[in-house]
């Protein structure tokens, strides 16, 4: 009569892509099998499916199996091969380490070695089996990334189990309705949108995932950011050139969303919009911003005194009115020549952008290497704030002229189209609404009110224009 309890069977397999399980069933078939023949009482399968026992990134289940025998809750162990167990001989140490502190004498393998490691000659056996296991995990990882190497340098797309957003299986044709969405999104991300409205806009017109899921904030910048829409190609964190397959926007303007992002990080600006015309109201009477309130269910443009705002307190205006005659303002002027003439080559200059990111981009590098040089103390606090100021200025003079750039998307396909536009205004989210109403209106002076007056009066916003 068999002396083993209770056995542990271990069966793992490194790759499982089409995630049926296959090898580790045929595997745990096999030890069932040998456990039978032996006359041990199984207590628990331990499965780690589409793990690597190379990578050293932990298994779950081999870590349980671990915990149990040092318990004393198994007294034995199956496993298909030894390479099933581990290929790292500091591993084998460790589980071998592990079964003499818990007293399990019995670690049968199905095939590819000896039947155990209860004798010396069987451990030395599984020892060298463990050690060729490594090398040869170590060989084949030398190999792929030699040739992802060669297959990125030639710009080719290298597999996955999900092909990317817009492009087709082969991830190199272009899928039509999805790039088209991306432009639309890119574009209305430089023209001011925040990417939580961009979301909401995709799943309201059913533009779903890869996977089939509503968008998230971080998909959709991981997205605009991958250097895969402009058809460029990503080896190791690097764009390394230009890729075999089409580009759905262009470099330059991936640049410009880039910019975009970091000056989003920067200005620290993640809370959603709730009104209209937030920034763009002034005071008449200290030329102070006029801050968003609420009072009740009312929604205001107040200016503010005291220490954080600095305001002259004395002029208050109700939102909903004051929105509704710039907004008609606006769409009014869309139509009209004056902003045609002044739009005239306003159009987008890509060539001025792309080099400004550049600029942005150098600017911020050497902020951060003037920073090391801080903490390593190669120079004083005293030289690093006098170096660091001036290209403080340069990075907000480039954000400025790149902003100021990026103005015109947001008036692409509506100049000229303000009465068209009228009708489906309020089908727009609040971020779309104010990036228009932005590329257009320089800001809005509120002027005094009557005390008695019951009505807002449209004599008290002066409106001036961007264009």
């Amino acid at each position: 009569m068999s002396d083993v309890t209770s056995a542990a069977i271990y069966a793992r397999i490194s790759s499982d892509q089409d995630g049926t399980a296959l090898g580790v069933g045929r595997q745990l078939e096999d030890c069932r099998d040998l456990a039978e023949s032996l006359g041990w009482k199984v207590g628990e399968e331990y499965v780690d499916n589409d793990l690597s026992a190379y990578s050293g990134r932990q298994r779950p289940a081999y870590r349980q199996m671990l915990e149990d025998l040092t318990d004393g809750l198994r007294d034995a162990v199956i496993v298909y091969h030894p390479d099933r167990l581990t290929r790292r001989p500091i591993e084998l140490e460790q589980f071998l380490e592990v079964a003499s502190h818990a007293k399990v004498r019995h670690v049968r393998f199905v095939t590819g070695g000896p039947t155990g490691i209860s004798d010396g000659d069987g451990l030395m056996v599984v020892r060298v089996l463990s050690a060729v296991a490594a090398n040869e995990s170590a060989s084949k990882s030398r190999r792929v990334k030699r040739k992802l190497d060669e297959v990125a340098a030639a710009g080719l797309p290298h597999g996955g189990s999900n092909r990317p957003f817009g492009y087709e299986d082969d991830r190199i044709t272009i899928r039509p309705d999805e790039a088209e969405a991306l432009r639309t999104v890119a574009a209305r991300y430089l023209a001011g949108e925040s990417l939580r409205s961009l979301c909401r806009w995709l799943d309201s017109e059913g533009i779903r995932t890869v996977k089939g899921r509503d968008w998230r904030t971080t998909s959709l910048r991981y997205l605009l950011a991958s250097p895969r829409i402009a058809g460029l190609r990503q080896h190791r964190g690097e764009v390394i050139g230009e890729a075999v397959w089409d580009p759905i926007i262009s470099v330059e303007d991936r640049t410009r969303i880039l910019a975009k992002m970091e000056q989003v990080k920067t200005s620290g600006r993640r809370a959603p919009r709730s009104y209209l015309l937030s920034g763009l109201c002034r005071c008449s009477k200290c030329d102070g911003t006029l801050f968003s309130a609420a009072r009740e269910k009312t929604r205001r443009y107040v200016c503010l005194s005291g220490p954080d705002h600095r305001g002259c307190g004395s002029i208050t205006v109700v939102a909903p009115p004051l929105e509704q005659l710039v907004t008609d303002a606006v769409l009014y002027r869309l139509d009209t020549p004056e902003l045609a003439q002044a739009l005239t080559g306003q159009a987008d200059d890509n060539t001025a952008a792309a080099a400004l990111s550049d600029s942005l981009a150098d600017d911020r590098a050497q902020l951060d290497e003037l920073a090391a040089m801080y903490a390593d103390r190669q120079i004083s606090s005293r030289e690093w704030i006098a170096a660091r100021k001036p290209i403080e200025t340069r990075i907000n003079e480039t954000e400025k002229r790149l902003m100021r750039l990026s103005r015109s998307d947001a008036l692409k396909g509506v100049v000229g189209n303000g009465e068209q536009l009228r009708s489906s205004w309020t089908t727009l989210n609040l971020t779309r609404q104010a990036a228009i109403v932005r590329a257009i209106l320089h800001h809005v002076i509120i002027h005094p009110g009557s005390p008695t007056a019951n009505e807002f009066d449209p004599n008290r916003a002066e409106l001036i224009w961007r264009l």
